[in-house]
């Protein structure tokens, strides 16, 4: 019998998505080449090196989360080669050998091998060190995770994954804390470290900044963090050591009740320090001013100096407005309860409690005042059944109903409503004008946004781990991601900026960004692809390079890389 005609070609394809742009700034930080310094492959039993594994791994991360399960899958589709991997070695990639490679990862100098990249990064690109911002985050575990509860490893703590103050919303589950801390010249990460998941924030300052002095190599940098900071360890230790802190001052506070008490009633000068168009077509510009406080430094000698935003001025009055409504509407829902026959409240507390879980779960106890009106009903009823006669007895039944009635406070509207958007900041910095501390801080979003970029963009949870060492050398790698990521959007925009250029067509329909995102740019590659037309021997015939579009290209040369990168 015949054999079936068989084709005489076959077309392979191998996928280069955005891994050429990421090798690209890898290669310039010589992240590969230190990764192997800290994970040498001294091991003859070893079929792939620790740093081929952990580079393919924070080049998942950077590009396409994948679970570490699925990691061969995800590589099997690129050409090898951009991992420095033959297409044989990309099938040792399952997770049984990335866990090992992560067990190495943790027993290593972490510490060091986080400072030897920023130094390099820093170096590299020319990252500017004088004001750093500091924040931390938690990532959620969803699981018992019982032995992770801090033992040591070899002379290394694990952390511990427990509950504590969840920052998404979810105290029911264990988490872990990470402290990130950012450069204001691009949000680019430079420092890193996970702390176990009850550590407060309060206490996280002092080592972070003790860290970041021997980093920058001088105390003398700007450091700017959350309310957290303002406490008088931390802003002691920092002032002490000739550090310079700007953070914000809590509402509990002294010296926050003292002046919304003296805005209330006598006026303050302010003085407009930014200025910024609307977001949006009809809405109203974005100003902000400052005013120093009017009562001096703070009880801990140092400057404050008060904020007002119009763009929180609306915000403050419409939430006000928002609780109150809610507030009144509790208490009218609780007067339709208590006009039932079949209320339970029936005594004056029993009311008053529930007057006040409503008014509490509303945020409007603040505003309303309420009083508890109580009155009683009498009937008589036949303690026996039948028509009643001359010589029914009657029972009497005396009920006893309550009314909530409601006032709104005005004067304390009134005192509240002259310092919405009001917020106070607090440093020991007095060379910097009020205008400067304030654009100082207005940065600190730009690290909540990297954060965020872990949560989603990378995806830092689920944690498809269990023990917690093998946890806290991945969460190194979204780091390594993080940083690698931040190095890209700040190296378009920054050459957008010298070219004169407000914009690049990034979304569909060519619609213009203003400012691109590493994720929008590696996705705009996610399609660029190799093809080889190989003869049934396996022998190449001809390579067919990707084409780039005009868009492909525009982004290539703004973050100045050879197009022959795609090409050749």
């Amino acid at each position: 019998m015949e054999p079936a005609n068989q084709e005489p070609f076959v077309l392979r394809t191998e996928t280069l998505g955005a891994l050429p742009i990421v090798n690209h700034f890898l290669d310039r930080i010589g992240l590969d080449a230190i990764i192997d310094r800290f994970l040498p492959a001294n091991d003859a039993r070893l079929r792939l090196d620790p740093a081929v594994v952990i580079g393919v791994l924070v080049r998942n991360l950077t590009i396409d989360h994948q679970p570490i399960y699925a990691l061969a899958e995800w590589a099997a589709g690129f050409d090898p080669a951009l991992f420095g991997l033959t297409a044989t070695d990309v099938d040792a990639l399952n997770d049984d050998r990335t866990g090992r490679m992560l067990d190495r990862l943790f027993d290593t100098d972490r510490a060091s091998l986080i400072t030897h990249t920023v130094l390099s990064a820093v170096r590299e690109f020319d990252i500017n060190m004088d004001q750093l911002h500091n924040d931390s985050t938690t990532v959620t575990f969803s699981g018992g995770y019982h032995q992770a509860t801090g033992a040591v490893r070899g002379d290394k703590p694990t952390p511990a994954i427990t509950y504590g103050h969840n920052k998404d919303h979810r105290p029911d589950l264990k988490q872990l804390l990470c402290v990130l801390t950012v450069s204001a010249d691009g949000a680019v990460p430079v420092a890193f470290r996970v702390e176990d998941g009850n550590t407060a924030d309060d206490p996280t300052h002092i080592p972070t900044w003790d860290e970041l002095v021997v980093l920058v190599g001088r105390p003398d940098f700007l450091y700017v963090a959350d309310s957290k900071l303002c406490n008088r360890p931390a802003m002691d230790h920092i002032n002490s050591h000739g550090g310079r802190f700007v953070t914000i001052l809590p509402r509990t506070r002294k010296e926050d009740r003292q002046f919304r008490d003296r805005i209330a009633t006598i006026a303050v000068e302010w003085t407009e320090a930014h200025h910024r168009p609307a977001n949006r077509i009809g809405e109203p510009d974005q100003t902000f001013h400052t005013t120093p406080n009017p009562t001096g430094p703070s009880v801990d000698g140092y400057r404050i100096i008060w904020v007002r935003s119009s763009t929180k001025t609306d915000r403050d009055a419409e939430s006000r407005r928002a609780r109150i409504a809610k507030g009144i509407a509790a208490i009218d829902d609780l007067n339709q309860k208590l006009v039932s026959p079949k209320t339970r409240m029936k005594t004056l507390v029993a009311v008053q409690t529930a007057a006040d879980a409503a008014l509490k779960e509303t945020g409007a106890s603040r505003w309303i005042n309420y009083t508890i009106t109580e009155h009683t009903t009498t009937k008589h009823k036949q303690e026996n059944r039948g028509r009643p006669g001359p010589n029914t007895r009657y029972r009497k039944i005396v009920a006893t109903h309550h009314q909530i009635r409601f006032t709104v406070n005005e004067p304390r509207v009134t005192h509240d409503a002259a310092s919405d958007g009001c917020f106070p900041l607090i440093t020991n910095d007095t060379t910097l004008t009020d205008a400067e501390v304030l654009a100082a801080y207005r940065y600190q979003p730009n690290l909540e946004r990297r954060n965020h970029i872990l949560k989603d963009h990378q995806t830092v949870a689920p944690v498809y781990l269990q023990a917690a060492h093998r946890i806290e050398a991945l969460l190194l790698c979204q780091f390594l991601a993080l940083l690698t990521g931040a190095l890209i959007e700040r190296h378009i925009r920054n050459n957008m900026n010298a070219r004169q250029l407000t914009n690049i067509a990034l979304y569909p329909e060519h619609r213009p960004c203003t400012a691109p995102s590493a994720q929008r740019i590696l996705q705009i590659f996610a399609g660029a692809a190799r093809h080889h037309l190989t003869d049934t021997t396996g022998h190449t015939i001809q390579t067919f390079q990707p084409d780039l579009t005009p868009q492909q290209t525009q982004i290539l040369e703004l973050l100045d890389i050879p197009t022959t990168t795609y090409t050749t």
